[in-house]
């Protein structure tokens, strides 16, 4: 027999026309442990925003201070955008094989590990040890916006864009307040005999160690293993006649020809509706276990001989693909603006803390319209909050070429802007790989996909100083606005 498709969803579930979201999904309404797991994500994000807008506000002016120019100043951003890419691959590993709380927590904790190198560093002078500790410091910027997909682990299909755009939203309180924490902080580093930059690091290393704390104690049920508890459930109680839940990653599903023998784990009583036995519910989350690791493609849904192989859907569709592209942009456009803005701002006599406000409006721009971007892409779509996304980074970087050097009001709309189109790319496609790819792999997918992301800015960090060294910073604008309409034809290439 044939897998079953779910029903078609909304205008979320992908970027073409008629997307179907990920195969039977568990249906988790009226779940209570959703609003708490949203708690504590929220309470954890408080606290990771700090950490994540140190390196935002200070990173590129530290370097440039201790490599006495500002060609390389964007080095920083791009190891520690790099170093994401590595943490989101083990987190992501992490996450889909112990759980979002250990994988989460995990990474929290690598990010304050990383923000106290810095510290050391700036203190000791050290190129070296500043490089590799803004490398492992990368670690808390991962895991600070995987916690998005925790979000929506046990969302229901019509509020995944609003379940994890809360989380989103949760970061909006830290990391506004520490780029205006960037002076009291510089006045505590120095009375500790340290350099005044190495302040905000010292908040980011309490920030991201306390989010770790939270997420560790404070983040039961799990939201993924739980996601996996009710597929199996759900699985078992329709008994025989229907397989195994494809989340699940069952590598051989049963065929109604292939005999009871085939059959996946079923309740007690022939298939008939009754109690779930807790032996069937861990044979198929042991499955889980199991299968998770394969992301072996097939091109469709095809029947089957008996005792064949099932196929399973592929993983890296166009969707995902076209997701994954136009978080990588628009990371790409927003990472290169903002880490150049407060090297061009200084050069142009502006104070410190004005450069704080400025990437603290950004920031907030950035977190604080998540919740907007959720509900319009939950009701008109992920293909035209992308496209949304692209036009809004255009106008940005638009506004930050032709804007006046002195010009703090036009400097900070285009931040602003920044900012908001950050925030419609991102939940667009984080809304397709959380509705597009099935609970056996997601979080292993959604690591790789949060891989490219964190290149892509870690590509948009280095250039960006090197583009602004070449052209100044109106050409660097240009620039990146130009970019900007690569993502908005992304999506419209994939209207059918």
């Amino acid at each position: 027999m044939t897998r079953p498709r779910a029903a078609e969803g909304s205008g979320a579930a992908g970027f073409t026309a008629g997307a179907t979201p990920a195969l039977s999904e568990p249906d988790p309404a009226a779940n209570p442990a959703q609003k708490r797991i949203l708690t504590v994500l929220v309470l954890g994000q408080l606290l990771a925003g700090a950490g994540l807008a140190a390196g935002v506000t200070v990173g590129a002016l530290l370097a440039e201070d201790l490599l006495g120019g500002p060609g390389l100043s964007g080095l920083p951003s791009a190891l520690f955008t790099g170093g994401s890419a590595l943490a989101a691959i083990l987190v992501g590993r992490l996450s889909q094989a112990r759980g979002r709380r250990p994988g989460l927590a995990t990474g929290f904790a690598f990010g304050a590990l990383g923000a106290i190198g810095i510290v050391v560093a700036a203190a000791l002078g050290s190129l070296p040890l500043l490089f590799l500790a803004f490398v492992v410091y990368g670690s808390g910027t991962a895991t600070n916006l995987q916690a998005r997909y925790a979000g929506a682990d046990l969302a229901t299909p019509e509020s995944r864009g609003r379940s994890l755009s809360y989380v989103l939203l949760g970061t909006t309180f830290g990391a506004v307040a520490g780029p205006n924490l960037v002076g009291p902080m510089g006045s505590v580093a120095d009375s500790l005999g340290l350099p005044t930059l190495a302040g905000p690091f010292l908040l980011a290393a309490a920030a991201y160690g306390g989010a770790a704390i939270v997420i560790s104690l404070l983040l039961r049920p799990d939201p993924l293993i739980e996601a996996r508890r009710r597929a199996a459930v759900a699985a078992v109680e329709d008994g025989p006649g229907r397989a195994a839940a494809p989340e699940l990653g069952d590598a051989t599903e049963p065929d109604d020809a292939a005999g009871p023998d085939a059959s996946a784990p079923r309740a007690p009583g022939a298939g008939a509706p009754g109690p779930v036995s807790g032996d069937a519910v861990e044979a198929l989350l042991s499955s889980s276990s199991t299968s998770s690791a394969s992301l072996s493609p097939s091109p469709s849904f095809s029947p089957r001989s008996p005792g064949e192989p099932a196929e399973r859907p592929r993983v890296w569709n166009a969707d995902v693909i076209t997701g994954v592209v136009v978080m990588a942009l628009t990371q790409f456009v927003m990472v290169g603006l903002m880490t150049m803005t407060p090297v061009h701002m200084r050069a142009h006599d502006h104070a410190v803390t004005v450069v704080g406000l400025i990437i603290s409006l950004h920031v907030a721009a950035m977190f604080l319209p998540a919740p907007l971007s959720g509900w319009l892409v939950d009701k008109y779509g992920t293909r035209t909050v992308a496209i949304a996304a692209g036009v809004v980074l255009l106008s940005s970087g638009v506004i930050a070429a032709i804007a006046p050097p002195q010009s703090t009001a036009l400097v900070a709309l285009a931040l602003i802007l920044l900012g908001v189109g950050w925030s419609l790319g991102l939940v667009a496609g984080t809304t397709v790989l959380t509705t597009s790819v099935p609970l056996d792999v997601r979080a292993t997918v959604q690591g790789q996909a949060d891989v490219a992301v964190a290149l892509s800015g870690a590509a948009g960090g280095l250039l960006s100083g090197l583009v602004f060294a070449w052209i100044d910073f109106r050409g660097l604008g240009f620039a990146l606005a130009a970019l900007s309409l690569i993502v908005v034809a992304a999506v419209r290439g994939r209207r059918r």
